[in-house]
């Protein structure tokens, strides 16, 4: 793969850069060349390029975005049903002096965090964590932003004796009916009902190299095509990028990204990021409650129709 050639290459350039003095004549050469390679490497990428990098493992989580956005976060803990689910992290906090709540499908920084978070696939108790916090949302009349990073729910026999696909129908019929904002973010992938699940919502941002599909392209390949036809290939039919979904009109925005990936929430790229967020929520709290939920189901009526 191309993609991945260069970003061995790329990588090795930064290593070498940082290894040299700023002062040493070779610095400038070494910034223009790696500055050239990642221009050529990102410049045209395919569908399954976006999701290798959506995927990696160098790209932000959930927990930067909270920490970069979100003052005074408290996170809260448990579906008062059965137990904890750590592949959420929800609670409240502000969006400058905005109150709100945060339901985030978080993967893990390293091994052991992905392994406590499940690798960002939820549990039914996950689901009924981020029901039950949006409940309390509209009670105290917060807005909601959740954070969708998922392969895909749990698939795991103990999720389904829980009851996931119930867990998961339940969260689509009652944040269709929430009364108060939600605005969604697909920070990287979105698979299947395990992101639609938090993906209800009055306006939909989607990072430039986010994905977002009924399943993965290696189920598709294998479901379809018996695994004869590449992923390379399949991802291209999914339609599953965020200019594919910005087109279909179920992503209200793209959030563009630095060259690469987001790798790190830059001073600059979370202040613009925060005003959008603050701008729209208030945007949408000025609209009466009854317009708030017409629109609502106008917006997936529209999307269902026009598939």
């Amino acid at each position: 793969m191309i993609l991945e050639e260069n970003e061995k290459k790329i990588s090795l350039l930064e290593q070498e850069l940082l290894s040299l003095d700023q002062n040493d004549p070779k610095a400038p050469l070494l910034k223009d060349k790696l500055k050239a390679l990642k221009v050529e490497t990102y410049s045209n990428l395919s569908a399954w390029d976006r999701v290798l990098i959506a995927r990696s493992e160098k790209r932000i989580k959930a927990k930067a975005l909270i920490d970069k956005l979100i003052t005074n976060f408290v996170e809260l803990h448990g579906d008062q049903y059965y137990q904890e689910d750590y592949s959420i992290i929800s609670g409240i906090g502000y969006l400058k002096d905005k109150p709100v709540t945060i339901l985030a499908q978080a993967k893990g920084e390293n091994l052991n965090d992905n392994l406590k978070r499940n690798f960002g696939m939820t549990s039914p108790e996950g689901f009924r964590k981020t029901l039950r916090l949006a409940k309390e949302a509209e009670k105290f009349k917060r807005p909601i932003i959740t954070i969708v990073d998922t392969s895909g729910a749990y698939p795991g026999k103990g999720a389904e004796e829980r009851g996931q696909a119930r867990a998961i129908a339940e969260n689509l019929l009652e944040f269709s009916k929430l009364k108060t904002p939600v605005v969604c973010i697909i920070l990287s992938e979105g698979g299947s009902g395990g992101a639609l699940a938090l993906s209800v919502s009055d306006y939909i941002y989607m990072f430039e190299n986010a994905i977002y599909s009924v399943l993965s392209p290696e189920g598709f390949s294998s479901i379809l095509f018996k695994d004869k036809v590449p992923v390379s290939e399949v991802s291209e039919v999914m339609k599953l990028t965020s200019k594919d979904l910005y087109e279909y009109g179920i992503a209200d925005e793209i959030i563009k990204e630095p060259l690469g990936g987001i790798r790190y929430v830059g001073d600059d790229f979370a202040a613009n990021l925060l005003d959008k967020l603050y701008n729209k929520i208030e945007e949408l709290e000025k609209l009466k409650e009854e317009d708030l939920l017409n629109n609502r189901y106008n917006k997936f009526r529209r999307i269902g129709s026009d598939l």
